[in-house]
């Protein structure tokens, strides 16, 4: 097998290792919220703009990211609705309650009420919106099926805009690191936007 590997053409072993990579982390980061997983996805779509067949890598990206943020955020609902069911609760619950400020679950609350699960594909783009939502669904005893059927629409639209912002970050340079250098600025920018709007207002 290490021999298959070298003399494997090394597009292809970047290729054999990095998509389950980016399959692996996306799903870690909608369990454990130090993963930048937008600017993965971005910097995923950079590098894969600038290989020889960017019309296959791409669309990859997209697809990989999607089934990984979808397939993280199914069980970590699937935690919390245990938690919910429990007398005791459990840590997950514990975990998404003090991640989500009373203001914004009130919030989610009101909008999960007024638009039902398609709110999800909002708080998906919205940042620091999906685990309020999230908790909101897990409060309203949204079933687990209900809850995907909302959540795969949603993170479609995760996916593509993360890796539209790759996308562009690898159209402006023509090395890759710039742009992925661009990619991860811009993904932090707008994930570090309500932190900072909340310092500004206090």
């Amino acid at each position: 097998m290490v021999a298959a590997v070298g003399q494997a053409p090394p597009g292809t072993t970047r290729q054999a290792v990095g998509y389950p990579a980016l399959f692996v982390l996306v799903a870690l980061g909608a369990l454990v919220p130090v993963i930048p997983t937008g600017a993965l996805v971005s910097s995923a779509a950079v590098v894969a703009f600038h290989q020889q067949s960017p019309p296959l890598g791409v669309p990859l990206v997209f697809a990989v990211a999607a089934v990984a943020a979808f397939a993280g955020d199914l069980a970590l609902y699937w935690l919390g609705q245990r938690g919910v069911r429990s007398r005791g609760g459990s840590r997950w619950l514990e975990a998404l309650r003090g991640r989500a400020t009373p203001e914004r679950l009130a919030q989610a609350q009101r909008n999960l009420d007024g638009h039902g699960v398609l709110v999800l594909v909002v708080s998906r783009l919205v940042p620091a919106g999906r685990i309020p939502v999230m908790l909101a669904c897990l409060l309203a005893r949204l079933p687990l099926r209900r809850f995907a059927r909302g959540d795969a629409p949603a993170c479609l639209a995760w996916a593509a805009t993360y890796g539209l912002i790759g996308i562009l970050g690898g159209s402006l340079f023509s090395e890759p690191w710039k742009g992925v250098a661009l990619a991860v600025a811009v993904t932090l920018l707008i994930s570090g936007a309500p932190a900072l709007r909340r310092r500004l207002r206090s």
